[in-house]
């Protein structure tokens, strides 16, 4: 069974830097990028791996898609460089603003014009805000089915087969497709690394950018107009230490100060 699967990516700032590094706008309440590195978010490079795989084993072509400015190019070339056959940038001033229903319209409206794919993939929460909106709501828009936290995915007899993670161990579920599934991470699905060739093929290849227009996006789904989440605030949680000195003659005496400071403070 050949499978046309695409693969709904976002970049986001490296979650690696250090949290002394990390920084908030105070008046957009986004991260501040500096000099930070962007990269893939890491559950959908999981997704991606879990595409590439069944690609290798069952043949058809990997489409990776993402919504952002043009900077977001820089994951779709990652992508390619891994082994999905084509990118698409979907990028407008009217998607700015955008919140997860807008997003997920938006991703809708470029898989419908992609056309007939069996497994559209995605990360099982984004890596910035720990979001789980999304693939839902692709689902929804499109009139199909959605499994989260799949960890492993096979095709047997024409049916998807889905491995997913749950409270007490894991659940296979088999589904027809077309099919929305949102990838965590398993030992089977570590991203792989790109090899030097891949990434200078990447590099060279054309990313088609798609405007709202070219998906005939409504005004009233897309943007902050249309946005039904308030972001009220984001901030870096501030944190307060003190060292407390125990004095005491012998280790015996600083022991049991040690123990009662513990019992006052109601640690113990």
């Amino acid at each position: 069974m050949s499978l046309n699967i695409i693969v709904c990516v976002k970049q986001i700032i490296d979650p690696e830097i250090p949290a002394s590094q990390f920084k908030i706008d105070p008046g957009s309440k986004r991260q501040v990028q500096g000099s930070h590195s962007l990269v893939i978010s890491p559950y959908d490079q999981n997704a991606l791996e879990v595409a590439i795989r069944l690609k290798e084993t069952q043949g058809g072509k990997v489409t990776a898609v993402t919504v952002g400015g043009q900077a977001a190019t820089t994951a779709l070339k990652s992508a390619l460089s891994m082994g999905a056959d084509e990118a698409i940038l979907i990028s407008d001033p009217l998607l700015e603003g955008s919140d997860q229903q807008g997003i997920a319209h938006a991703l809708a409206k470029a898989i419908q014009k992609l056309g007939g794919p069996d497994l559209i993939l995605t990360g099982c929460e984004s890596g910035d805000w720990a979001d789980r909106a999304v693939p839902p709501m692709i689902a929804e828009e499109l009139g199909i089915g959605c499994v989260g936290f799949v960890s492993r995915i096979e095709i047997k007899d024409g049916a998807v087969v889905l491995r997913r993670i749950v409270e007490d161990g894991y659940e296979l579920i088999e589904a027809k497709p077309p099919v929305v599934a949102s990838v965590t991470s398993d030992e089977t699905n570590t991203a792989r690394y790109p090899k030097l060739k891949d990434i200078m093929a990447a590099g060279k290849k054309a990313i088609p950018v798609w405007k709202a227009a070219d998906l005939a996006l409504e005004p009233g789904q897309i943007g902050a107009a249309a946005s039904a989440v308030d972001i009220l605030d984001v901030y870096v949680p501030i944190k307060e230490s003190k060292c407390e000195m125990i004095e005491a003659e012998t280790p015996e005496e600083r022991a049991a100060k040690l123990a009662a400071r513990l019992r006052e403070l109601k640690l113990i």
